[in-house]
């Protein structure tokens, strides 16, 4: 039990440490990780059964070859990759939001160095210190949030397009 406390104590420390926007920035990170999560057992339960369901409707039907069957086909191809893309954009958007707010997190830090320096002149090291921490820790944290997200963005995305390809071969066009 102590461990979960100093691990509390730890991560506190270091969200006092990088400012009011390492908190936005940690918040931006949990909900993108949870989105990623989401995506994935959704990977591994619902999308597979939504694509045999898919599988299974097409090869009930009786005809295949008309016009009609063709566009009922992209219909059930198209529904099928827009539940599987679903959240994979606000992902993305999440993954592009982290640098950004690292670079807002940089900018205050700075602006907390200046004001120090103004106030004080350019001889208290302890106080600029602070400021550089806070516009360091930031970034670094930005920069980590978005590399983590970039990978896992890659491979859900590269997972969708293999899905829809294998459905789109699956679903023949004979009888």
């Amino acid at each position: 039990m102590q461990w979960l406390i100093d691990a509390f104590i730890a991560v506190r420390d270091f969200m006092e440490l990088g400012g009011p926007v390492l908190t936005l920035i940690g918040w931006t990170i949990f909900a993108m990780w949870i989105m990623i999560v989401e995506r994935l057992v959704f990977f591994q339960t619902g999308l597979k059964a939504l694509g045999q369901s898919v599988r299974e409707s097409w090869e009930a039907r009786a005809e295949r070859k008309s016009w009609h069957a063709h566009r009922i086909r992209e219909a059930m191809i198209s529904e099928f990759s827009m539940s599987a893309n679903v959240g994979v954009p606000i992902v993305q958007t999440l993954v592009a939001l982290c640098p950004l707010l690292g670079l807002m997190g940089t900018v205050t830090g700075m602006i907390e160095v200046f004001d120090v320096m103004a106030a004080t002149g350019s001889s208290n090291a302890r106080s600029m210190a602070s400021g550089v921490s806070r516009a360091t820790i930031p970034t670094m944290a930005g920069m980590v949030g978005a590399l983590s997200g970039v990978f896992l963005v890659t491979v859900l995305t590269r997972r969708v397009e293999k899905e829809v390809e294998s459905l789109e071969d699956d679903l023949t066009m004979d009888h």
